[in-house]
């Protein structure tokens, strides 16, 4: 009996090492085909990301179209244009250029 739970205990202990251990690439970098097509996965999705959030996330962490991440370019205003030119257009000028911001500090 004690032995068992000694195994069990082990186990345990032993996955959450390997979690805790695990690698820096995000656990979540599927490819998408269009920066519209990470977004809506990440905001509308069953993440239901906040807008700026759902940026950032595509923009850092997946392939987009072909292209390894980050995909949103090298300067805010570059940020900007390809998002904003990317994404739908009901998605307010304020959240792009936040997103865009917090994607360039984190880049």
């Amino acid at each position: 009996m004690h032995c068992s739970t000694a195994l069990i205990t082990s186990s345990l202990a032993l996955s959450l090492v390997a979690t805790a251990c695990g690698s820096s690439a995000p656990a979540d970098a599927d490819p998408f085909d269009t920066l519209q097509a990470c977004y809506d996965d990440h905001h509308k999705g069953t993440e239901s990301l906040p807008v700026q959030q759902a940026i950032v996330t595509c923009c850092l962490d997946h392939p987009i179209g072909g292209q390894q991440a980050p995909t949103c370019l090298n300067t805010q205003a570059d940020c900007v244009a390809h998002v904003r030119a990317a994404l739908d257009p009901s998605i307010l000028d304020a959240d792009i250029t936040a997103a865009c911001m917090i994607y360039i500090s984190q880049k």
